[in-house]
């Protein structure tokens, strides 16, 4: 039974991209059950219709056949066809905006009007076609469909934000036609739009919520579109090189003073707009600065020391700051924290701050974090590693209803983790997010001698999960967490009592199954000799094409394939090895050698990938460093099973001289019609024409990713991709090819298609290349954050951050 659609939006962590995202509401659901029960076996979708036609098949589905018949044309389980078409239904209100069909009479069809249906039903469809198309196409089709698209309840909320196919035009139509009615805007991200598209916002008068991030807007620029703007209350943008706070007007710093919530993204040293926003309340700060300039001078945080105005606190709620590598970074952050050293807001509830690699703590961080403990009660919480390694400020730090932790790379034991945060088993169900990724103690009762092969302590983990019974995302990546063999103390069997998971992180380790290790007779991987001297080259198997039947056995009654099937709501998995390190990392030359897996790893390959195939609502799934891949089988059971996965990111599996998965990834593609965002990471990677012949079933791509060291591609393969992939606007590959090569091919794709994409961003140069790091700062933070660079997202960022 699908869940609800208040549960399918409650659940997402991008709201934009959860309201394309089937089911459909329960209300159209049953209303498409009564078509197709009228419908006959035509189905509703059937020739002649005048309901809203789509061009493609629902995903999953064969073009022209019936699930439950075969070639006799015997009919199957009733339950499979009326599933059929549904799903027929479904996909042609989804594309309610793409066609219609029209001319012929009713009586001469078979199927149901769509404009039949309730406006109640009508309105949960139309929330699922993006703003644009609602106004600029959908609306001009006939008179009801014209008054529902101006409904408020379509025209209230406007996202922008991965919409890759708007245009300045289209915008500049957008606010011409309901820009009075728009109330809340996001156009984060739309890099590609020129900057003065921002100049058409000022019709939205009664804007209330203005996400600008990613836009380059100036300063001059962003006082005069303020300046209309009196209702604003929430404000996302960038502070670019040349920004100066001064140019802001009068009427511009009156309308910042009204602003409660507060996003901004720093590429200089700067306040950014932080001084003029007097009423603020939550307050979001990005830190992009690099330690250098494109000239290649160095830059410092000294140089805002010199403005005037400072920040105000007073009414602050919610302090987060999110650091990129560098040592700028750190010292502007310290100068935003020094105003809160002085004055700790009474009502602060939630003060975060992540940052990479060490941030030593000053005495104004000190005084800050004391003045927290004795004045405040949080809800949520974030500390750099240093500010919480062996000190006591856990003991004495005081929470409230807390709903979010984080302690990445914390030396956090778990006798602290217990008595210090959880209080020695306090109900906690307010928790919801957890995120513990590289706490490599935070399992074991004392961290002192504990080493990384050391099984962990499961009472532990048994209090962890009674106290936070509701948590929904959990992080447990970057470490070693070994489950003992005492029976049901196994991590997997623990956490399977955590029923509303909604997103998940865990090591490659912790997921095999400690007797199936135990008993499994030594392979080719491990009769390696560990010797310092030349590396040995060994034989490589064949295994038969097909694991399933072999794998049924194991997987069915181990730990693992216990897990997926209690969580069976869950959206977001991460199977991560605990050594594993991405070979292309933020501002540093690519990465040539990488650690070996842990030993328990060795087991968990490809019969543990096809247990992930019964999460039917899976979203997004990142495999990485799993050893014991042979043939990539499992993979072919998740493209079958998991048709609503949209994000897919796999990196150095099986061995690293020869993608052995190779053949059952093309054949999981082809099954993959709802993926969006692909990322693959592998040395020895060829991108050639058969795989891309594969991608191109991905009709619904648009994001594609490949980092491989001493990897190949094939330029004409690449070009044929581009050309039926009509969706693709993002093309990274960073390979082994000469920079000619890569050069050559970049030209030809964004000469070829820019023009029809606006949003194409291209970027093919080879990965041990000494300028990557210089091409890598052009590459749109959207793109950057989200796909290129490889991380842990679970419990990354408090649920609900950002709008």
């Amino acid at each position: 039974m699908d869940p609800p659609l208040s549960s399918w939006r409650r659940r997402s962590q991008d709201g934009a991209e959860q309201r394309l995202t089937p089911p459909l509401p329960p209300a159209a659901r049953r209303a498409t059950l009564k078509m197709a029960a009228r419908g006959g076996g035509g189905g509703v979708a059937s020739r002649g219709s005048r309901v809203m036609a789509a061009p493609e098949e629902p995903c999953g589905g064969r073009a022209g056949e019936e699930p439950g018949r075969d070639a006799a044309g015997l009919s199957g389980a009733p339950g499979r066809r009326l599933r059929w078409r549904r799903d027929r239904a479904a996909a042609a209100m989804f594309r309610c905006g793409e066609e219609i069909i029209s001319g012929e009479s009713e009586e001469e069809s078979n199927g149901v009007n769509l404009m039949e249906f309730s406006d109640e039903i009508l309105l949960h469809i139309l929330s699922y076609v993006p703003c644009t198309d609602l106004v600029l196409n959908v609306r001009r089709t006939c008179r009801k469909l014209a008054t529902l698209c101006l409904d408020k309840s379509l025209t209230h909320t406007v996202l922008l934000q991965k919409d890759y196919k708007v245009n300045k035009d289209k915008v500049k139509q957008l606010m011409r036609d309901i820009g009075k009615e728009i109330y809340q805007l996001n156009m984060a991200g739309c890099y590609w739009l020129p900057s003065s598209t921002i100049d058409h916002v000022t019709r939205c008068k009664n804007l209330v919520k203005l996400n600008l991030s990613g836009c380059h807007v100036t300063s001059l620029r962003l006082s005069k579109m303020l300046s209309t703007l009196q209702h604003l209350r929430s404000l996302a943008i960038d502070v670019n090189p040349g920004f100066d706070a001064s140019q802001l007007s009068s009427e511009c710093k009156a309308t910042l003073s009204r602003v409660s919530e507060l996003k901004q993204t720093l590429y200089t040293p700067s306040y950014g707009v932080v001084p003029c926003c007097t009423s603020l309340e939550k307050l979001l700060l990005y830190f992009e600065i690099l330690d250098r300039s494109r000239e290649g001078f160095m830059l410092s945080g000294q140089l805002m020391v010199g403005e005037s105005n400072v920040p105000h606190y007073q009414n602050l709620r919610v302090f987060y700051a999110r650091l990129a590598p560098g040592y700028v970074n750190q010292e502007v952050v310290r100068l935003y924290l020094a105003v809160l050293s002085d004055r700790t807001p009474e009502n602060l509830h939630a003060f975060l701050i992540s940052a990479p690699g060490s941030f030593a703590e000053t005495g104004a961080t000190k005084n800050l974090l004391d003045s927290m403990a004795r004045n405040v009660r949080l809800d949520a919480l974030q500390l750099p590693k240093a500010w919480i390694n062996g000190s006591g400020l856990l003991q004495h730090l005081k929470f409230n209803n807390p709903f979010y932790f984080s302690f990445s790379r914390c030396t956090l034991s778990g006798g602290h983790l217990i008595q210090r945060v959880i209080n020695g088993g306090k109900d906690l169900k307010s928790l919801t997010s957890l995120n513990l990724s590289g706490c490599v103690h935070c399992l074991a009762p004392e961290s002192l001698f504990r080493k990384a092969e050391d099984d962990i302590d499961s009472s532990i983990l048994e209090s962890l999960v009674v106290s936070c019974c509701n948590l929904r995302h959990l992080n447990l990546s970057a470490a070693h967490h070994h489950s003992s063999e005492s029976i049901g103390n196994h991590l997997c069997q623990l956490l399977s009592r955590l029923k509303h998971l909604l997103s998940l992180a865990l090591p490659v380790c912790s997921i095999t199954d400690v007797a199936a290790n135990v008993e499994k007779p030594p392979t080719a991987s491990n009769l390696v000799p560990q010797t310092f001297g030349r590396k040995v080259r060994i034989g490589i198997q064949t295994y038969p094409r097909n694991l399933a039947d072999q794998a049924n056995q194991k997987i069915e009654s181990s730990v693992f394939w216990a897990l997926m099937g209690s969580l069976r709501f869950l959206e977001t998995l991460e199977i991560i090895g605990s050594s594993f390190s991405s070979a292309m990392p933020r501002n540093e030359p690519a990465i040539r050698n990488s650690l070996p897996p842990c030993v328990r790893a060795q087991s968990v390959g490809d019969s543990e990938v096809a247990a992930i195939s019964q999460l039917t609502y899976l979203q997004s799934l990142t495999l990485a460093q799993l050893p014991n891949i042979l043939t990539g089988s499992g993979l072919i059971n998740v493209g079958l099973q998991c048709q609503h996965l949209r994000t897919l990111s796999l990196a150095n599996l099986g061995m690293m001289g020869k993608v052995v998965y190779m053949s059952a990834l093309m054949d999981m593609l082809k099954h993959c019609k709802c993926l969006r965002d692909l990322r693959l990471e592998q040395p020895y990677f060829c991108a050639g024409a058969q795989f891309f012949q594969a991608l191109s079933h991905c009709s619904s791509l648009q994001r594609l990713c490949i980092v491989s060291r001493s990897g190949t591609l094939q330029s004409d393969a690449v070009m044929s991709f581009m050309a039926n992939c009509l969706e693709v606007i993002m093309c990274h590959m960073f390979m082994g090819e000469s920079l000619t090569v890569c050069k050559n091919l970049q030209q030809s794709i964004v000469r070829s298609f820019q023009a029809d994409r606006p949003a194409l961003n291209v970027v093919i140069f080879p990965l041990l290349h000494e300028d990557l790091t210089e091409v890598i700062r052009d590459v749109p933070m959207r793109h950057l954050d989200e796909i290129t660079l490889f991380k842990s997202r679970v419990a990354e960022e408090p649920p609900n951050l950002w709008w």
